[in-house]
This record gives C-alpha cells, structure tokens and sequence, in this order.
C-alpha cells in the first residue's frame, strides 16, 4: 500500500513539470493497452459466464429472438461481441399469494419460460447455442464453438407444495434456485423482512428443510440471492452441497438487505460455496441509488402527468400476471422512447394508460 501511495504522489508531482502532460499521458495510453491486452487474452483463454439474466419470453418467438440484437442487455450478438460464453437464463417468478390459485399461476409462469429457453436451443438456434446440464456439457458447447445456456430458477414459489416439482424443474434443466424472492414465500423468508421486521417462516420452513434435501438428491444448487440471513444460514447448515449466491453484493460496502454480511460469506466460505458479485447500483451504493432514484421518480412524475399516464410501483407491476405487465409495458415503449431514448426497454417502476 506505500508504494502505492509512494508511487500516486510521484505522479501528481511529475505531471506538474512542464512540458510532461503530453509525455505521460502518451506513456499512460501505452500501459493501458498492454493492460488491456492481458486481460483480452485472459478472458479468451478462459469460460467467462454470466449467473444471472433475466429472461422475457416475449423475446424467444420464431419473429423476435436471441438470434437477432435486440433491445436486450443479453442475446447471441452481444455474448459473441462481448465474449460471454455462459448465459444463465432466469425462470423467474414475482412473489404471489400463498394460495393453491397462487402456485398454479406461478407454476404455468415458470414452464413458460423454461419451454422459452428449450425453444431458443432447440428450435430457433440449435446451431448458435445449446442448454448444458454439466460443467462437461459447457466445455462441448465451448469446444464446439457454440455458445451456452444454463437455467437458474428465482423464487421457488412455482414449486407450491409439491416437492416433486423438484426433480421435475431439474429434469427440465435447472441447476440452481432460490427459495424466495422479494416477499416470503412458502419455502423461505425473504431479505424484504428486514423492512417492516414481520416474518414468516423465521427462517426456513419446515417445506423449505425438505426442500434442500430434495435440491441436493437432484443436483440443483441452492441461491442464496435474496432470502433472508436467518433462511441462507439454516440452508448452508442443512445443504450437503456447496452454495451459491448467483447475484449479490457484499453488505460490509453497501447496507442493503439484499446483500451478504460477514457471517453468511464466511458460512458460504467454510461450505465451499461461491459468490458472484452483481453490480445492481442499489447495491453497490445505497447513498447515490437512492438519490437517482427519488430524482427518476421526480421526472416520471412531471412527464406522466403530461402524457396523461398513471405511474405504477414496482410493488404493483411485481403482482400483475405477466401477459398483462408485458401488455402495459408494450403501450408504454413509445413513450420511453420518446422519454429516455438512451434507455431501450420500460423500466420496472412502469405507466399505464
């Protein structure tokens, strides 16, 4: 750390000299490049993969797909240009009512978004990208010269309380999942708890333990993104498999319930788990998310008024069935166009005419 300092200090005094910008700044664009070409051939000489990417299955149809460069933070042209070898795709499902109503809706929700991915891989682009069940499947794909999808599962509400829907998500390719999302669900409490401190499950629930069990018989990691502390520490203890937590942040940098604290890393690191690191800027930085985002919400609020809309919270769109938040969200992308042309797709805090 002194010669880091030592060598800061040095610099800000040399660049003062004149007649040296121009020289050092020449030097400095010549050290970038050849740090850039060391970390371009460490990245091509290795699998590189992305743990979490949301799906929306409106993109995996015959007309509109992967295949092209859509409006997307993810699909085959930008894996290929950005040198992304490994997607996980998501079947994600927004936190609904603890009804048999509930987990039925959330259970068609799910295989819709399975049968998306199985369609890209199997149907739309066989030839561009396969789904890999194993680390042996990632390194053929790879070896093959193709690109890769892997399915995690967020939220292990579509599951209801039919633990052989288990081995039934498995047997249709997935390889992780979390056992709640924003909102207790019947498998675990989640992170969002800590807001009003009203639980659950005060934990996991006695569904949830069995579910583990059932998880580490079918080969599905268990996610630690977004359950609560006390539901990720009795699942690292009842887990017979190393952990995952597919996308989230260090809570020691940023204080946001959704991150990890010392106590779950170091369970993680003694489990054998892993932690990808996600760069979501709520939590990165809580301070300057929070800032833009009451900014944001100022501005949406003067341009609703004028285009005649009414603003919806995320909590709201999280609670509509997806075709009709896929609805509002197609009447809405004229409007963010004209709005925030730099962004491509509606936001999660949303309008509706």
């Amino acid at each position: 750390m002194r010669r880091i300092l030592t060598a800061i200090a040095a610099f800000a005094i040399f660049m003062t000299l004149p007649g040296i910008s121009a020289f050092a700044q020449t030097r400095d664009e010549k050290a970038e490049a050849k740090l850039r070409a060391k970390a371009e051939k460490i990245h091509k000489s290795v699998i590189t993969l992305d743990t979490h990417n949301d799906i929306s299955t409106r993109n995996f149809t015959l007309e509109r797909n992967y295949t092209q460069d859509l409006d997307t933070q993810v699909n085959l042209p930008k894996m290929r240009k950005g040198g992304l070898d490994v997607s996980w795709m998501i079947v994600y499902t927004g936190q609904g009512p603890l009804t048999e109503a509930g987990y039925a809706a959330a259970y068609k929700n799910a295989i819709d978004k399975f049968d998306a991915i199985h369609r890209l891989t199997e149907k739309i682009a066989p030839d561009q990208i396969g789904l890999a069940l194993t680390s042996n499947d990632v390194r053929r794909l790879v070896k093959e010269g193709k690109l890769v999808a892997m399915i995690g599962v967020e939220n292990g509400y579509p599951i209801g309380t039919d633990l052989s829907r288990i081995k039934e998500f498995a047997d249709r390719g997935a390889r992780y999942m979390s056992l709640a999302h924003n909102g207790h669900s019947q498998l675990a409490d989640s992170n969002t708890g800590e807001a009003d401190g009203v639980w659950l499950n005060n934990g996991l629930s006695d569904l949830g333990k069995k579910a583990i069990a059932e998880m580490n018989k079918w080969g599905i990691m268990i996610d630690l993104s977004h359950p609560s502390k006390q539901s990720n520490l009795q699942a690292i203890a009842l887990s017979k498999a190393p952990v995952i937590a597919s996308h989230s942040g260090a809570r020691a940098l940023c204080d946001h319930s959704r991150n990890l604290d010392d106590e779950q890393l170091e369970a993680i690191r003694k489990n054998g788990g892993v932690v990808q690191a996600v760069a979501f800027r709520s939590y990165v930085n809580k301070e300057k998310s929070t800032l833009r985002s009451a900014k944001q919400a100022e501005i949406m609020k003067e341009l609703a008024a004028k285009e005649g809309f009414t603003q919806l919270s995320r909590a709201e769109i999280m609670k509509m069935p997806e075709a009709t938040a896929r609805h509002i969200s197609r009447k809405c992308r004229p409007f963010a166009r004209r709005t925030r042309p730099s962004s491509a797709s509606v936001s999660r805090t949303s309008l509706r005419m």
